[in-house]
């Protein structure tokens, strides 16, 4: 066991050590990733110019129902979600940055007063982390509402916005990129790398010759495994420190469970590397495999594009796909300080493939 241990160790030590003296290897694990995150960081870090909202009517006035229907049509600045019908679905989905704020049409809206015309208060939600957009909603509707009011000829406005922020912290625009971002990186490290890396090996007959020495091919599937998970961890390292140094990343989880579902989820992406990488014989028959899974990866998992504006039917088959958990997982825990316990689906999801994959890894090695 102690010479079996060894044998995983000094090699890699040795892929490090290549590994710091590869420029072009350096660039494409820490500098490529970057370019992605400073491209679309520098996109989402602003505040859009129209709004996604929820619009809950508690109220059974005429004016109520005729103040939704008017806002239904209206969608230059508030497209109201029509999907959304009572209060703990809004909330969910501005937590998850699917909506930008939440107007409430309380019990009692609309009622006529003394001065004969409709009063009260309208509630309009935001989430902790976003109080400016909120409050650019609060002030937008309030001016409506001051339109209704001087229509009606009275100078005491009857009609009023009240402001509240939700106890949740939410998802901004960067919030979401930047955890995709991180899903990309590790993908990038165990599928371009890992799964091009190995072949690279066989063609030069690197593993031919520890072939023929004590050498097992379990030995030598667990120290690639190892040798680019450290190279991961360090890629995702470098781009949360440039998210929190240059875009003001806010961490809204817990570190150490960010860090552990970090490590499980470069273990199950490497493992498609490893898969590949195992059975392909040279670079021409792993390069086609590797876009092949990765591709399907980075648009069907919610990398770069919310996978709510997807049909209902897609978003149920895109949760399976490998790489869904690991973004979900890092969202979840980035904005809503999910803890393992509460990730157990998306573990779940991980630790099939990681069976799937490793035994299929150790099943297809060639060792040339």
């Amino acid at each position: 066991m102690r010479k079996y241990i060894s044998g995983v160790n000094g090699l890699v030590v040795a892929y490090l050590k290549r590994f710091t003296r590869d420029k072009i290897a350096l660039f494409f694990t820490f500098l490529f990733p970057l370019l992605f995150l400073f491209c679309f960081g520098a996109i989402f870090s602003g505040n859009t110019l129209s709004f996604k909202v929820a619009l809950i009517n508690n109220s059974d006035t005429e004016f109520a129902r005729e103040f939704v229907k008017q806002a239904q049509k209206d969608d230059k600045t508030f497209k109201v979600q029509d999907n959304v019908k009572d209060m703990s679905a809004a909330l969910e989905k501005m937590s998850r940055g699917e909506i930008d704020s939440i107007l409430e049409l309380p019990k009692g809206f609309g009622e006529i007063n003394q001065s004969n015309a409709p009063s009260g208060e309208m509630n309009v939600y935001y989430q902790k982390g976003a109080e400016q957009s909120g409050k650019t909603v609060g002030a937008v509707m309030q001016n409506v509402l001051d339109d209704i009011n001087r229509q009606m000829g009275r100078p005491d406005p009857a009609l009023k916005v009240n402001q509240k922020s939700t106890d949740k912290t939410g998802l901004s625009t960067f919030d979401y990129t930047f955890s995709g971002l991180l899903g990309f990186s590790i993908m990038s490290m165990g599928i371009f790398g890992l799964a091009t890396s190995m072949p690279q090996e066989k063609q030069k007959g690197a593993f031919r010759r520890l072939r023929a020495s004590p050498f097992r091919s379990s030995q030598l599937v667990i120290a690639n495994a190892l040798y680019y998970l450290v190279l991961t961890i360090l890629s995702v390292l470098t781009m949360i420190a440039v998210g929190i140094m240059v875009f003001k990343f806010n961490m809204r989880g817990d570190w150490i469970t960010f860090g552990i579902f970090a490590v499980l989820a470069a273990v199950m992406i490497l493992g498609f590397g490893l898969l590949i990488g195992s059975w392909a014989r040279n670079e021409n028959q792993a390069a086609p495999l590797s876009n092949l899974l990765a591709f399907p990866m980075m648009f069907l998992s919610g990398v770069f594009f919310p996978r709510f504006l997807y049909p209902e039917w897609l978003q149920n088959i895109t949760s399976y796909v490998p790489l869904t958990p690991v973004v979900d997982g890092f969202r979840r825990i980035m904005t809503e300080n999910a803890s393992l316990l509460q990730l157990g689906p998306e573990i779940a999801i991980m630790g099939i493939w990681v069976i799937i994959t490793y035994v299929g890894a150790a099943v297809l090695f060639r060792w040339e």
